[in-house]
């Protein structure tokens, strides 16, 4: 239904649109406003709404057009000052109860408005003081929070893309991917990250009181409140801003506000990730080491599993063709001819002769491919007791490191818990 329906034909309805988008021009340029209303439309809960923000910012009473407003429509008048005055740098000037109205209640079953969340970033970014974001921290902590960890972590501090390897792991990353060995040098790696961006959050400082506004957010908010468009309703629930407010990126002010609500879930997430790196490393571990599957402890590898890739190694001798196999009966053939050549005609030794030595190259080329596949033989296998025994060493350096692991992990627990302790800065 358009407003001319709901207040009658007014002529001068145009008009007051008109000056409440030079206002709003003037608000986020300049911080003043432009001269007072050249009309009234009594009916209509923005024309004394609009005499009354240019009041207050003269100074002057507003009582008058303030009871004319609340009258007409209280929510929109207190969402309306509240953002006005918010953008122009003068949030200090709403009345309390105006941000109550405006506000109203969070529910986690219902998506926050447009204007409770341009309320949300306005009294983050301390536009109203410590007392409007110690009022919003309120509204926020009577929500319940998900205690589901996961969505948090994945929030706060993103799943590296690559493998975790420790130093001890550096020449043998496929140890790494053991989950008796990853799992707590991952946990403690992304706990530190999870430490760094409490930090980052924790830190963050007050914006000036003339900072400049999203279009997304009051200044939207205002342009749909004087009949200029603006965002629809958005979608997300309470949790659904919340989890994009402590991202990488996003508004430090709002992250703050959000940690703070979300620091039960988080601080037993550092704890859970705290207690994955509380593992002894295990009394043996299966690795495949040059596609052998060796079973390895901390006094070194299992003599079964290392006989049995030995042996498996030795058995991996080359087939030879049939023309090896036929060198003794094709000598036996030489030997045959050259006795012929003797008793019958001398061609036949000529043959017999050039049979054996055919049949002698080819056994001397057998013997040395056998002696090459020897050589190969031999450096795998010694390259497989030398992997093996720098896996034993690896596992060595691992248990030393892993207690350093689990004395980070704690110290970055104890810090992540003092900072959700300490909370967002008031100013």
């Amino acid at each position: 239904m358009d407003v001319s329906d709901l207040i009658g034909d007014h002529a001068d309805l145009t008009e007051l649109h008109r000056y409440a988008g030079a206002l709003l021009v003037h608000l986020t340029a300049e911080g003043t406003p432009p001269p007072r209303p050249p009309v009234d439309v009594p009916d209509y809960w923005l024309s004394p709404a609009l005499h009354a923000l240019a009041r207050i910012m003269a100074g002057e009473d507003a009582l008058e057009p303030l009871t004319r407003a609340a009258q007409l429509d209280g929510e929109r008048t207190s969402l309306f000052l509240c953002l006005a005055l918010a953008v122009c740098g003068h949030g200090d000037r709403i009345h309390a109860s105006w941000l109550g109205t405006a506000f109203g209640d969070l529910s986690p079953d219902h998506p926050v408005t447009a204007g409770q969340r341009a309320l949300w970033l306005a009294a983050a970014r301390g536009a109203y003081g410590p007392a409007g974001k110690i009022f919003v921290l309120r509204k926020l902590d009577a929500v319940e929070v998900p205690p589901d960890q996961d969505p948090w972590l994945k929030a706060l501090v993103p799943a590296e893309p690559g493998l975790v390897v420790p130093p001890s792991l550096a020449d043998f990353p496929e140890l790494a991917q053991i989950p008796a060995l990853g799992v707590p040098v991952t946990a403690a790696a992304r706990l530190a990250r999870l430490r760094g961006r409490c930090e980052e959050i924790t830190s963050v400082r007050q914006a000036p009181a003339d900072a400049r506004w999203p279009e997304t957010e009051p200044v939207a908010v205002l342009r749909t409140l004087i009949g200029q468009g603006g965002p629809t309703e958005p979608l997300s629930s309470l949790t659904g801003h919340l989890l994009d407010d402590v991202q990488p990126g996003a508004d430090p002010h709002l992250a703050a506000l959000a940690l703070h609500v979300a620091a039960p879930v988080v601080k037993a997430a550092a704890e859970s990730l705290a207690a994955s790196t509380l593992v002894d490393p295990p009394e043996s571990i299966t690795v495949p080491i040059l596609g052998n599957a060796i079973v390895l402890r901390p006094d070194g590898p299992d003599a079964a599993t290392l006989a049995e890739a030995e042996r498996r190694v030795a058995a991996r001798v080359p087939r030879r063709g049939m023309a090896f196999r036929g060198a003794y009966p094709l000598a036996g053939v030489g030997v045959v001819l050259m006795v012929l050549g003797v008793v019958v005609a001398w061609p036949f030794a000529v043959g017999g002769g050039a049979v054996c030595g055919w049949a002698w190259w080819l056994l001397w080329r057998r013997r040395q491919q056998e002696r090459a596949d020897a050589v190969t033989i031999e450096a795998e296998l010694a390259s497989l007791r030398e992997v093996t025994q720098g896996a034993v060493w690896a596992l060595h350096e691992y248990g030393r490191e892993a207690k350093t692991l689990q004395e980070r992990a704690q110290a970055d627990l104890t810090a992540v818990t003092r900072l959700l302790r300490r909370g967002p800065r008031a100013g």
